[in-house]
């Protein structure tokens, strides 16, 4: 069984996974802002279910260094890393201003980075595992979630950087893919700051008041489960040394189909470009 930190652990596919390795029997360290705050009572029902909570917030640097050595203290070491805190938006990507992308970024791309670098020493001595919670915004662009979908395309490229450099060390390297699903992730999205620009874009703004009613249609495709993502997370875990995919899409309503071609195809050009170089032993830990 793993030891395993989780950031973004008091909501949607957070919690979800938390519960979901529990039952499997790992030793989860579940991390979150606001333990005895806003978040006591999720944290509660997690440390009643087995999990370690512990206090992180991923735009800190003093917090995330603490987080991972009360992490490594809780469980005896670290084995698995899950990247999973994350915010998103939703609006017209021009009254967005400097300081809200700031705050998409600091979470969904500087916070990752921040996390690896506390958790990386320990992985090496593990020949451990670190997973990124991207999504399908990552590998397609829709309107309206401008700021998201740039910080999860930096989020694939984080990843894909991270990879080439830490498989010499034994590290495996997962990104996990989720379309749209019915969680709370979309009632906490930031709003842009600007709104003194709505004039020109009186079209598109009627198309987003249709595009926030399909998400609410989400609720009408129950094979959508959000347990899906958790699931996804946990075989992932449970599969063989150096048999884990890189990419995941977890989608079952059309768009994770058309994922898994675009990333084969990523995929084998990476391949081809360090084939050139003699470099190609990069994209995957061997089984030794």
């Amino acid at each position: 069984m793993s030891k395993i930190l989780i950031t973004g652990a008091s909501s949607g596919f957070g919690t979800l996974t938390v519960k979901a390795l529990l039952e499997k029997g790992h030793s989860v360290a579940a991390s979150m802002r606001n333990v005895e705050g806003r978040n006591q009572k999720v944290a509660q029902e997690l440390r009643e279910s087995g999990a370690s909570v512990i206090e992180i917030d991923v735009t800190n640097e003093v917090s995330v260094a603490n987080g991972a050595k009360e992490a490594v203290q809780a469980l005896g070491g670290i084995d698995v890393l899950i990247n999973n805190a994350g915010i998103g938006v939703m609006g017209m990507h021009e009254f967005f201003t400097m300081e809200d992308y700031y705050k998409v970024f600091e979470v969904n791309v500087f916070g990752v980075h921040r996390m690896n670098r506390a958790v990386l020493p320990y992985l090496r001595d593990s020949k451990g595992l670190i997973i990124y919670t991207s999504s399908l915004n990552g590998r397609f662009i829709v309107p309206f979630y401008g700021p998201y979908t740039v910080s999860k395309w930096a989020l694939e490229a984080l990843a894909e950087s991270y990879r080439i450099e830490i498989t010499p060390f034994g590290i495996e390297s997962c990104v996990i893919e989720p379309g749209a699903f019915p969680t709370d992730f979309g009632d906490k999205v930031l709003s842009p700051s600007d709104n003194t620009r709505k004039e020109p874009y009186t079209q598109m703004l009627a198309i987003q008041a249709q595009v926030k009613l399909s998400e609410e249609s989400l609720k009408g495709h129950p094979e959508q489960k959000p347990e899906l993502v958790s699931k996804s997370i946990t075989n992932l875990i449970d599969l063989p040394y150096g048999e884990k995919p890189f990419r995941t899409p977890v989608d079952v309503l059309g768009l994770g189909s058309m994922a898994n071609h675009f990333n084969q195809q990523f995929e084998e050009m990476q391949r081809n470009l360090f084939c050139q170089f003699q470099m190609e032993d990069l994209l995957s830990v061997k089984k030794s």
